[in-house]
């Protein structure tokens, strides 16, 4: 019942923040920030909710659950918010004006409501990790702590080294293959998806006991569908497709989606 009050301020920030980047983000050319500002409301509000003083104080698990939301979220709107800069529409949302046409401020607004639930429902994993009522210091905080900071490392990684491969003059037009993404044509999610396993890690504790802690696993199951199935591999790939073509079809071929795990060597393209 403690819960209440937090989870319901936290949808209403989310919602609010949300509708601030809609005024941003239905300017053409401007789309590419949506992501950011989603990125830095979930770690801003995840921070807050993690941080509720439910039971007259903050425990030491609170504050290493606020600073791993905030790591997370920080660095990756940081990471996006550089990306966007100067660059446009982002080519999924750009698919999309052109799809909506003259409903695409009401349609957006709507869409950026849907993400903000969605933020609400990963911020809720977070509360539940914060607020596990046992002993601090068992060994699934420090595991998951771990677990995300590798996670946020992983992550970081793969979009340096996507960057680094953008930049040579000799992969224009290509399709790249190299190092993580080597691996899997999406590292980049594969680690955010694996930074939320980390809240479930801490929210079910050692042995199990609290059992609203397993409803943390709702976390990376739900960010597992939207990347995979909804906003996040399927728009991007349909881009690859008419931008890169053949190319694109071939590190398909060979190269895992999702899970980092090479497919059959292929003298393929590279992009």
């Amino acid at each position: 019942m403690a819960m209440i009050l937090p989870c319901a301020l936290s949808l209403a920030a989310l919602c609010a923040i949300m509708a601030g980047g809609w005024a941003i983000a239905r300017v053409p050319g401007k789309s590419g920030w949506i992501d950011a500002i989603w990125s830095l409301a979930v770690a801003l509000v995840g921070a807050g909710a993690a941080l509720a003083p439910l039971n007259g104080g903050v425990t030491p698990r609170q504050g290493l659950v606020a600073g791993m939301v905030a790591l997370w979220g920080l660095r990756l709107a940081g990471h996006i918010a550089w990306r966007s800069a100067g660059h446009g529409d982002d080519p999924r949302y750009a698919e999309l004006r052109r799809e909506w046409g003259d409903r695409f401020r009401l349609r957006l607004f709507l869409f950026l409501q849907i993400q903000a639930v969605a933020g609400w429902v990963l911020v809720l994993c977070v509360m539940l990790a914060a607020h596990r009522p046992t002993p601090f210091q068992t060994w699934s905080d420090g595991a998951g702590a771990l677990l995300l900071v590798l996670a946020v490392a992983g992550e970081g990684l793969a979009d340096a080294q996507l960057r680094a491969f953008r930049k040579a003059p000799a992969n224009r037009g290509r399709v790249c293959d190299t190092g993580l993404w080597g691996l899997s044509r999406h590292p980049n999610y594969f680690f955010e998806w694996l930074g939320w396993c980390a809240y479930a890690l801490i929210a079910i504790g050692p042995d199990g006991a609290w059992w609203p802690g397993w409803l943390a696993l709702g976390g990376p199951v739900f960010m597992y569908w939207l990347l995979v199935h909804v906003s996040g591999i399927p728009p991007l790939e349909a881009h690859m497709l008419r931008s890169r073509g053949e190319a694109y079809r071939a590190l398909q071929k060979r190269v895992s989606a999702f899970w980092p795990i090479p497919r059959r060597p292929s003298s393929g393209d590279r992009r």
